[in-house]
């Protein structure tokens, strides 16, 4: 790969994973999750699936992408000839790519709302406003297609213009003002939360270790949310790992992205909760807990206009960084296979993701319950998208896994890695059996059929036919140098 198409800096690949893991459900899911399943209980296994599942896989995607020097469309492609391999792996950047255009789609209508509401408390509209009120604001916006579209359309043609001004002036020169900025303002709004809120609640709900309330489902969730708290699966990693120097280690900085992307879900959530139990409010999740549940509680706090003005910033400011990560994939590919300029590509990605996102918009109001839509699929457009987005990113990422284990020799690997030969040996070992095992186990809990009884014995099944394959690959293929 030629100089320009390298990050500058050697710390920009962190702050790009980061921004691209960081998003709005680091701001909501992640702590929700901790403190329904157990507080620290949930905390302690949610580690150890990060160690067991999502930190291989992740330096997986990364290695692929740096080995590759591609985007992942045409990095697969060169990787599948140069390794003698099916072309089936090609799909690994098809199955990414569309993923990040479905979630994009989405993504950017949802993150839209956050223009609206900073700009509501920006300019005070909400101060002293109750609960009924603000709960039909959110309401009224839902209903309003038109109003949602300039939202999306504001909200994707930012994210657009940064990616088309290029790797450096654009994406690297944005997050690096943005993530140090991002992670200010989030100290900020804990040190109000602090002051104004009831942070010993807080503390209570997500720290405390609760052994009794980690079910099984809570397992399953810790599973799932180590894996797509990552942005794994989606070509955005394997993108910006094609720019990562040779030089900076992969192991060190899997291990910081997550041990990143974690703090910033904890501290957003004693900051989130602090301010929700300080004003006796639900701590339901989701989209409620963000615009209905926190704009009440700046409603009725001391400079709560101002304050969360500045925290919708930052939700806009986590939605750009997962945003620009979203485009960066594709865009790539287009530039490389069909030659396009940069702003070429952005403005086709743009527009064909503004008018896919149309469909999300009208699931919450035209096309919402009673549509035919529901009646032929059973869900709205956005959910069945959403669904689509929930298959398609753990089927990339248990084929990643794979093919980092089994397809890339072990001196490429050991090159890549540059490590100890106790963690190359333990790492090859999960991503070739646990991380599969468990990222298809979340694939088939994505899946609505796929319930009861039926699950674990199909992921039984599924593991011991992963295994049999793998031997017979590893028997078929050239030995390993």
């Amino acid at each position: 790969m030629s100089g320009h198409n390298v990050w500058t800096h050697k710390g920009t690949f962190l702050l790009a994973a980061v921004g691209s893991a960081v998003g709005l459900g680091n701001l909501w899911r992640f702590p929700y999750l901790v403190g329904e399943y157990g507080g620290g209980a949930f905390i302690l296994v949610y580690a150890l699936t990060i160690f067991a599942v999502g930190i291989p896989i992740l330096i997986a995607e990364i290695m692929l992408g740096r080995t590759s020097r591609q985007s992942p469309i045409m990095g697969m492609r060169h990787l599948t000839k140069t390794h003698h391999t099916s072309r089936t792996w090609e799909s690994i950047g098809w199955l990414g790519a569309l993923a990040a255009f479905l979630i994009l789609s989405f993504y950017s209508v949802i993150a839209g709302w956050a223009i609206h509401y900073t700009w509501l408390m920006l300019t005070g509209s909400l101060v002293g406003a109750d609960a009924q009120t603000i709960s039909d604001g959110f309401a009224l916006l839902l209903s309003s297609p038109g109003l949602m579209t300039v939202y999306h359309t504001l909200f994707i043609a930012g994210s657009g213009l940064i990616v088309a001004l290029g790797i450096h002036t654009g994406i690297e020169s944005a997050l690096r003002i943005m993530m140090p900025a991002l992670f200010i303002i989030l100290l900020i709004v804990l040190a109000y939360s602090v002051i104004h809120g009831d942070i010993a609640a807080a503390a209570d709900f997500l720290l405390t270790f609760n052994l009794a309330s980690l079910s099984i489902e809570g397992w399953l969730q810790a599973m799932g949310q180590s894996f797509f708290t990552l942005s794994l699966g989606m070509g955005a990693i394997m993108a910006y790992g094609a720019y990562m120097t040779s030089e900076v280690s992969l192991t060190r900085t899997a291990i910081a992205i997550a041990i990143i992307d974690t703090l910033v879900a904890m501290v957003a959530g004693l900051a989130i909760f602090a301010l929700v139990f300080g004003a006796g409010l639900d701590i339901a999740q989701g989209p409620g807990l963000m615009f209905v549940t926190l704009p009440l509680a700046f409603a009725e706090m001391p400079m709560g206009a101002l304050v969360g003005g500045v925290f919708f910033i930052l939700v806009l400011g986590a939605a750009i960084s997962s945003s620009i990560s979203l485009i960066e994939p594709v865009a790539a590919y287009l530039v490389e296979r069909f030659d396009m300029t940069r702003p070429q590509a952005v403005a086709v990605i743009v527009i064909a993701t503004w008018a896919v996102g149309l469909l999300t918009v009208v699931s919450f109001n035209i096309w919402a319950e009673g549509t035919f839509f529901h009646a032929i699929w059973g869900r709205s457009a956005f959910e069945l998208i959403e669904l689509l987005t929930n298959v398609l990113m753990p089927l990339s990422g248990l084929m990643i896994a794979l093919f980092a284990g089994w397809a890339l020799t072990q001196t490429e690997v050991k090159k890549e890695l540059d490590t100890t030969a106790m963690w190359f040996a333990m790492w090859r070992f999960l991503v070739r059996f646990i991380s599969p095992a468990a990222v298809a186990y979340v694939l088939l809990r994505s899946l609505p059929f796929m319930d009861g009884y039926l699950l674990p014995a199909v992921g039984a099944l599924l593991f011991v036919g992963l295994f049999a394959a793998n031997q017979r690959w590893k028997a078929k293929r050239r030995p390993l140098t």
